[in-house]
């Protein structure tokens, strides 16, 4: 049950474009990966076809102590688990307010509904350190740092690192983080440059696979469907398929 924090407190750097098709393509491999979308935007949630709101339960009624993780999953796909989430999700920091126990909710959940479960569980988190990113990020046993390739995303990688330092300390072990460039487009010398000097900077926590800005990821959604399902011989499907192959290789799922 290794779960990965999917987490940029820079947002549009394509956080769940990676955490729909990296669930995606571990359930094409049979692995039965759990999704769960703790972003009150639910972004993920809609990206497959569920809309709030409909009478179904979301993962805020699990932070409202309504309900276990294991009863909010939903059967979006073949293989494809989720955990959707809805707007009433932004009430949970007013409802916890600084209350360092909140913190460590989601992984006394995850514990107690998956315990036994051999499959990954991947986290879409808001792109604001608050109470619900802070429970993806206690929760994971690894982060996964989507990161564009321009300028501005690449300073927020600094921070982000500092940021989790932090955490690594209240926690009392390591965070292993991986970093992948999104919106890779080979024609522009600057993305060769962010590339570059993330290289430089994050060392073997670099992935080696980047992922392009191209059509399909951006259409997919719009059909409720992952990029597989959308158009598996696209170059957005090849991309997260070799991401998915290189974060398993290296243990990190």
């Amino acid at each position: 049950m290794p779960v990965v924090a999917v987490f940029n407190q820079k947002g549009g750097v394509g956080k769940t474009t990676t955490t729909l098709n990296l669930s995606a393509a571990l359930a094409r491999e049979g692995l039965q990966p759990i999704a769960i979308d703790l972003d009150p935007q639910s972004h993920l949630s809609w990206s497959l076809g569920y809309q709030g709101g409909q009478g179904r339960p979301t993962v805020s009624a699990f932070f409202r102590e309504e309900a276990t993780l294991r009863a909010l999953v939903q059967e979006v796909q073949t293989g494809l688990r989720l955990i959707p989430a809805s707007l009433d999700l932004a009430k949970v920091d007013a409802l916890f307010g600084k209350s360092a126990a909140a913190t460590t909710r989601l992984r006394a959940g995850i514990v107690a509904s998956f315990r036994d479960e051999p499959g990954p569980i991947l986290i879409d988190c808001c792109p604001m350190l608050g109470v619900l990113s802070l429970n993806a990020v206690l929760a994971a046993d690894h982060v996964l740092v989507p990161v564009s390739a321009d300028f501005l995303s690449m300073q927020s990688v600094h921070k982000l690192d500092a940021a989790l330092r932090v955490l690594e300390k209240a926690r009392g072990r390591p965070i292993p983080r991986k970093v992948v460039v999104t919106r890779f487009d080979a024609r522009r010398r600057l993305s060769h440059d962010i590339f570059a000097q993330l290289k430089s900077y994050c060392g073997a926590d670099l992935c080696e696979t980047r992922i392009g800005e191209t059509v399909a990821l951006a259409e997919s959604p719009v059909a409720g469907q992952d990029v597989f399902a959308h158009d598996p011989a696209c170059t957005g499907a090849r991309e997260y398929w070799a991401l998915m192959e290189e974060l398993a290789q290296c243990g990190f799922l």
